[in-house]
């Protein structure tokens, strides 16, 4: 069943990102992304956001704004993934659980981890070298002011 778009926050606090770790259930294969999924009917793309932060890390989040408007890999569920920024406005991060009976029978979301955003080199190799999520995470340290040139007294750009 393909999908439009896969809606996911970027939960940001004191330059870290939190990422998610599903694991496959049948192989063990593991990997990072940035918690998200797919709308309900009816549902504003904010609302859908918070809902999927509190499912997937048991945060309650602020929806800030949209980082991100991309189009999706050739052949997945969903056409487009929207990157919304998020702050946590409740709650300590958790592995959620995933609300979809035939994604749930595949993976499940094991652990929880804060990804400094000024140290990209600091991020274990499986992330780094992530197909997905690597790229992503990359793109939302530009949306988000952090890049590779000298940092001005000013620091970072703001968010």
């Amino acid at each position: 069943m393909q999908r439009y778009a896969r809606y996911q926050g970027a939960i940001v606090r004191e330059h870290q990102i939190l990422l998610i770790k599903h694991t496959h259930h049948d192989t063990g294969r593991s990997y990072w992304l940035v918690p998200g999924g797919g709308i309900e009917p009816g549902e504003s793309e904010e609302a859908c956001v918070a809902r999927e932060m509190w499912e997937e890390t048991t945060l309650q989040v602020r929806v800030e704004r949209l980082l991100l408007d991309e189009p999706a890999e050739p052949g997945g569920i969903y056409q487009r993934r929207k990157t919304y920024l998020c702050a946590v406005e409740a709650g300590e991060a958790r592995p959620g659980y995933e609300p979809e009976v035939e994604a749930a029978a595949v993976y499940g979301i094991t652990d929880v981890a804060w990804f400094d955003l000024r140290e990209p080199g600091a991020w274990p190799p499986e992330l780094q070298n992530e197909r997905i999520t690597g790229p992503l995470l990359q793109r939302l340290r530009l949306a988000l002011g952090y890049t590779s040139a000298p940092v001005t007294q000013e620091g970072p750009a703001r968010w």
